[in-house]
């Protein structure tokens, strides 16, 4: 496995980029948040590195910071999230900003990054929420040393569909449920009473 390249920049056009390291080029698709923060042609460059096989091909991806290879990693073990889209993700937000996204449970925010719709975004919300603290260092668990703040009724609806409930039925029950106040795990259990009645 490959996991960190340091050599000449010899070659850039986004997405990709070669790397000459000791007289071998390497070639490396990276995000646009690592392409924009590359030094000019000719200079020495150090690169985190992702190495991936699949049955038809073999690809290596760059990054500048340890953080954007940790997120890369992380959002690739969510249902149906390859490497295109978590590159889209890196090349639409900043580690930092994306954990912002994530723990606030802006669903809009991340439908309108490319290649996600709004099932995979919900996914993300449910499968990444208690991951978010990990991903390399920076990823912080509050904005502004204020806890961040998670709409309850959105958390509910994520759950409910991850339960199997339609989104039409989900969106009637959540707001059935619902009361000033509550918590996710309140309008959840509302909802389901209500749901099995």
């Amino acid at each position: 496995m490959i996991g960190r390249l340091r050599g000449a920049l010899v070659a850039k056009q986004p997405p990709w980029i070669v790397l000459d390291v000791g007289g071998v080029g390497y070639e490396l698709e990276v995000p646009m948040s690592t392409f924009y923060d590359l030094p000019e042609l000719g200079r020495e460059v150090a690169l985190c590195t992702h190495y991936a096989v699949k049955e038809d091909t073999v690809a290596l991806y760059g990054f500048l910071r340890e953080s954007e290879r940790a997120l890369f990693r992380a959002l690739q073990k969510v249902s149906g999230v390859g490497a295109k889209i978590s590159l889209a993700v890196l090349s639409g937000a900043s580690v930092d900003e994306f954990a912002r996204l994530i723990l606030s449970g802006d669903l809009a925010a991340l439908t309108r990054i490319p290649g996600i719709g709004k099932k995979t975004a919900e996914r993300m919300l449910v499968e990444l929420r208690d991951r978010v603290d990990g991903l390399g260092g920076g990823v912080p668990a509050t904005i502004g040393g204020v806890a961040a703040p998670v709409d309850p009724v959105a958390e509910a609806g994520i759950a409910l569909q991850a339960l199997g409930y339609k989104p039409a039925e989900v969106s009637r029950l959540v707001r059935e449920a619902a009361a000033p106040g509550d918590r996710a795990e309140e309008i959840i259990r509302k909802a389901l009473k209500a749901a099995l009645r």
